[in-house]
């Protein structure tokens, strides 16, 4: 398949503000750089896929708020692919909209859909999975979802199991997915990484257009047909006002559950490139690179003494010392300062509102 027919969708509807002081609910952390390289995630998310898809193919949904920051951020990228949804109702809704609006425009699209805030440490093993994938699509009506092999126990992810018997005779690294699996308490999880089959859900998903409208309106009729029955306005100067009337009137639910957990045609591609969704400043100090006492120093100047295990971010201040601290979380942004256990990182959201 052509390049020209290659997609991207980055889902950036997020609001979560557990990156607090850097991430609010008017800025949450997909616009925020969390890593202090100078580029943001969802910046670092079209900078992986170059090469694979041209700029006028991404496609960025977002809530109608942040559609400046998406369009400040991404300045490439058309105004009229920043796709802004009225009110937030999950995964399904949010893939819906953008398959139908994609079909409007290129009936042959091949897409990958990908989270605007993780984080991908190997870019040219991302970029050979992700274009392996793609070829996968354009051949097949199946639905292709990435899986992480997992290098811990994990309690915060989500599991794909794989029937490993045997793979797929268009890709000897692609196997047909037996089950999802809902986060597990770590006796499970611990199971799962004994078994050798089971792999993180990534949220990564890579699909033909005319595969997902087809399983949308098989699985999920009563979305499926809100988006459907407004193909004669999208990419119009109607769209918008279209969008507003009827995304409440979504469900609110996963595409996971929706449509993955329901179709036939459903593989998996296990994976290694360095990936993580970052959900929590712990995932973040894993993430980093970190000193011999196990601290990872984000900022221009940042000094520690008699200090263990930390995770210190800092961009904007000319100089931060820390002493003594052993499993803390040291943020400072816009004039806000966190001083937290890693421990306790849980109870930010509630620290952050009072």
């Amino acid at each position: 398949m052509s390049d020209s027919h290659q997609h991207l969708v980055i889902m950036a509807g997020g609001v979560g503000s557990r990156f607090w002081p850097m991430s609010t609910t008017e800025r949450p952390k997909q616009f925020i750089d969390v890593l202090g390289v100078g580029r943001t995630l969802i910046q670092m998310t079209v900078d992986r896929f170059k090469g694979i898809c041209p700029v006028e193919n991404i496609w960025v949904v977002t809530n109608k708020r942040y559609a400046d920051i998406v369009a400040e951020q991404l300045p490439d990228i058309p105004r009229g692919n920043i796709l802004q949804e009225p009110c937030r109702r999950n995964t399904a809704p949010c893939i819906a909209y953008v398959s139908w609006r994609i079909k409007a425009k290129d009936p042959k699209a091949n897409i990958v859909v990908s989270p605007s805030d993780h984080v991908v440490l190997d870019i040219n093993e991302f970029q050979r999975i992700i274009k392996q994938s793609l070829k996968f699509t354009a051949e097949t009506d199946a639905i292709l979802t990435i899986g992480i092999k997992p290098n811990r126990p994990e309690i915060g992810y989500g599991y794909i199991q794989a029937d490993l018997t045997s793979s797929s005779p268009r890709n000897r690294e692609i196997y047909r997915v037996d089950s999802f699996r809902e986060k597990p308490d770590l006796a499970t999880a611990t199971r799962y990484i004994s078994e050798n089959n089971y792999f993180w859900n990534a949220g990564i998903f890579i699909w033909s257009v005319e595969t997902i409208v087809n399983a949308l309106r098989i699985y999920a009729p009563r979305i499926n047909n809100i988006f459907e029955r407004l193909l004669g306005v999208m990419g119009t100067a109607e769209e918008q006002a279209a969008i507003e009337s009827v995304y409440p009137d979504c469900d609110n639910i996963s595409i996971d559950y929706a449509v993955l957990e329901k179709a036939e045609e459903i593989f998996v591609c296990p994976a290694d490139f360095g990936w993580s969704d970052l959900g929590t400043w712990g995932s973040l100090l894993m993430q980093t690179k970190r000193d011999v006492y196990g601290n990872s120093c984000i900022g221009p100047n940042v000094k520690t003494y008699e200090t263990r295990n930390c995770i210190i971010h800092a961009l904007d201040e000319e100089k931060v010392v820390v002493q003594g601290l052993d499993g803390y979380i040291v943020a400072e942004h816009d004039g806000k300062l966190l001083v937290c256990k890693l421990s306790e990182e849980q109870r930010i959201k509630e620290f952050s509102e009072d």
